[in-house]
């Protein structure tokens, strides 16, 4: 196995609107951070003033050798009451693409990355049938605007997690725990995806579109017991395979992972002995992007081109930052030899940001923030990924 990516291959790195941006106020995350009883660590507050410091944060990635920069859309802010479209939100994100493209950075557009305007919401949030309807007025308006600049668009980011964590762990918006409205939530997010696409296909613009999906590399243990492996399995088939199975008709498929998940036969098991727990709660385990990449090809039966749209690392140990992103990286390579059709490789995120009900603590950043001064400071794994990106190879460590 060579340590050469294939011409053409796609380096990026990337962030979402509420993550990164500050003040989305008028949207469920918002109004969730500041519930009482929130699970929340912290709210968002100003975040990293990228709605105010996008051209100097595109600047750098750029400068750094990216050249894709996946970010989202605020929904909350383009349609801030139902069917009033603000234009001049509208024209903020043209000026983020144009500044992408100036920078000869493709812009990769997210339409829909957790969060939803607040009157969404309150009319019944992804349970509730109407936000199809929304979704897909909002994204007819949306491209409609910014479509001839888009290099690669992204429905749904991670519908998976949005319905499971919403509606089954009651941690994400709407905070419910039921079956039944999970699976009501899973059925509309996969009905807005698949009704999206061809809106985003219509144009204005000709680029390729496809769902990001959240991917965990399920492992039974006892590895021959048939309890623990019907558990993965049950797992997989609730959470990811409607979603691999809906992205047969994508030009893409997102994969995005960062970790793997142990079931024995009774269920769930934590972390294993002397493996490194991150501050998310979970394994130090970078082997898990090759077997999501190979899993989402055999389930796609090889027809979709994939793109690891997420990977990375929350910690503050930067060299282990860098070891991590070595291994996974030599995943996507052992994948390329074997024949898979990987097209490019999103580091998440730029900055530190915002990780939802973990607050600011987990550090998945390439950049390092100062959110007091709003300074960016570049750290050693940024610049490591960005000389493997110049060079489309893993051979700069040697």
């Amino acid at each position: 196995m060579g340590t050469d990516f294939p011409e053409g291959f796609r380096w990026g790195t990337a962030t979402a609107a509420h993550q990164v941006e500050g003040g989305n106020w008028n949207n469920d995350w918002w109004a969730w951070e500041h519930a009482e009883g929130t699970p929340c660590a912290e709210p968002s507050g100003d975040a990293c003033d990228h709605w105010h410091r996008f051209e100097q944060d595109i600047s750098l990635l750029a400068a750094l050798g990216f050249d894709d920069y996946r970010f989202s859309i605020e929904w909350s802010r383009i349609e801030p009451e139902p069917g009033e479209i603000s234009l001049a939100a509208l024209d903020h994100y043209r000026r983020v693409c144009a500044a992408c493209l100036a920078h000869g950075v493709r812009p990769v557009v997210t339409f829909h990355h957790f969060t939803s305007p607040r009157w969404v919401a309150q009319a019944g949030g992804w349970h509730d049938a109407s936000t199809v309807e929304h979704f897909v007025r909002f994204a007819e308006r949306a491209v409609a605007h910014l479509g001839d600049l888009i290099g690669a668009a992204c429905t749904i980011n991670e519908p998976n997690v949005v319905a499971f964590v919403g509606y089954q762990l009651g941690v994400f918006p709407p905070g419910i725990v039921s079956d039944e409205l999970f699976r009501v939530a899973t059925d509309n997010l996969l009905a807005a995806h698949e009704r999206v696409v061809p809106v985003l296909r219509s144009g204005p613009g000709e680029f390729p579109v496809g769902l990001t999906l959240s991917m965990t590399d399920y492992q039974p243990h006892p590895g021959d017991d048939p309890a623990a492996v019907a558990r993965c399995e049950e797992a997989r088939a609730t959470l990811e395979d409607p979603y691999l199975e809906l992205a047969a008709g994508d030009d893409f498929l997102g994969v995005q992972t960062y970790s793997r998940m142990r079931f024995g036969p009774e269920g769930a098991l934590g972390p294993e002995d002397d493996v490194p727990v991150l501050p998310m709660g979970y394994e130090y385990y970078p082997d898990s992007l090759e077997a999501c990449l190979r899993r989402a090809w055999a389930v796609t039966g090889g027809q979709v081109p994939l793109v690891v749209t997420e990977n990375g690392i929350g910690t503050d140990d930067d060299t282990q930052r860098i070891d991590y992103l070595r291994t996974a990286l030599g995943g996507v390579l052992a994948c390329l030899a074997d024949g898979l059709d990987v097209r490019g490789y999103t580091y998440w995120s730029l900055l530190d940001n915002f990780e939802w009900a973990f607050g600011y603590r987990p550090r998945f950043g390439i950049v390092a923030v100062d959110r007091a001064t709003q300074r960016r400071t570049v750290k050693p794994s940024a610049e490591w990924l960005g000389a493997v990106a110049l060079a489309n190879s893993l051979a700069v460590d040697g």
